[in-house]
C-alpha cells in the first residue's frame, strides 16, 4: 500500500511540475513576441537598449 500511495503522490508531482514548465515556456514565448512585434515597429529606444546590453557589467581588473 505504501508503494501505491508513493506512485500516487510522484505522479501528482510530475504533473505539477511539467504544469509548471509549460506555464513558463508559454511566458517566454510571449516576451519573445513582444519583443519582435517591439523591434519591428523600430521604436526610437532599441539602439540604446542593444548598446547597454552589450557593456560590461564589470569594470576590468587593475
Amino acid at each position: 500500500m505504501y508503494d501505491y500511495a508513493f506512485h500516487h503522490i510522484r505522479s501528482a508531482d510530475l504533473i505539477r511540475q511539467a504544469e509548471h514548465e509549460r506555464l513558463v515556456r508559454e511566458a517566454v514565448r510571449v516576451r519573445r513576441a513582444a519583443r519582435r512585434e517591439r523591434s519591428a515597429e523600430g521604436t526610437e529606444d532599441a539602439p540604446a537598449q542593444r548598446s547597454r546590453l552589450r557593456r560590461n557589467r564589470h569594470p576590468r581588473a587593475a
